[in-house]
């Protein structure tokens, strides 16, 4: 049995949800602090691989961008390095269709604190990063969470944009899903039934790790209140 799918699908998955968080979470940051019609533009660019534009048109996408023809494929090649059809594309495919639910959990954690805090805290000469990292981020931090497990699940599942700009190498760029599909393609069910269930129960581990510390937080605080 070939486990690199596995380990290629969890390496990329790890490493797409760490650029994800850092990303998502700037990126919240700096749309929280900003008002007007315009940014809804914005919005709607951050959302669009979500809501809009399906995993093979953002893969397409970036195929036209990363590829030699491309223009940061141009630079890169200059360089003597090339993204496309490599692990690294596996990762960018990966971290772009997880950008959006990064950034929309972030955002609508920090929207949720209490803004009279973070006004109270300047006032008294906390700097903006002080009051981002000892208030803002630890009163938000379980929304910040559940981003990224959500990131993480959907960078692992992640199949249309991988398949355009990483293609299907056995062990470099076959994650679980590709592998899942070129299974069924061989008619080899068995091999695509169980890349299934190894997707599924990775999945349904970090989404239930994800609500039994979600209802043990709730309870927590309830118990405080209750004192």
């Amino acid at each position: 049995m070939d486990w690199s799918p596995l380990w290629i699908s969890l390496a990329t998955s790890v490493t797409a949800t760490a650029i994800t968080l850092m990303a998502g979470l700037a990126a919240a940051v700096w749309r929280e602090r900003r008002s007007g019609p315009a940014l809804a533009l914005v919005d709607g660019f951050f959302f669009s691989c979500l809501w809009c534009c399906p995993p093979t048109v953002v893969g397409f996408l970036l195929l036209l961008l990363f590829g030699r023809n491309g223009p940061l494929g141009k630079l890169l090649v200059r360089f003597g390095a090339t993204i496309v059809f490599s692990w690294p594309a596996t990762v960018i495919a990966a971290a772009v269709v997880a950008f959006p639910l990064m950034y929309l959990t972030a955002r609508a954690a920090l929207e949720q604190v209490e803004p009279d805090l973070l006004q109270a805290a300047r006032t008294l000469g906390a700097s903006e990063w002080r009051v981002f990292r000892e208030i803002a981020l630890p009163l938000a931090w379980p929304g910040v969470l559940a981003g990224t497990v959500l990131s993480f699940a959907r960078a692992l599942g992640e199949f249309g944009a991988t398949l355009m700009i990483a293609g299907n190498i056995p062990g470099r760029t076959e994650t679980i899903p590709i592998a899942i599909y070129f299974a069924v393609e061989a008619d080899d069910l068995q091999r695509a039934f169980f890349w299934c269930a190894i997707d599924v129960v990775i999945s349904l581990a970090l989404l239930s790790g994800l609500y039994y510390w979600t209802r043990m937080q709730g309870l927590e605080r309830s118990r405080r209140v209750a004192r």
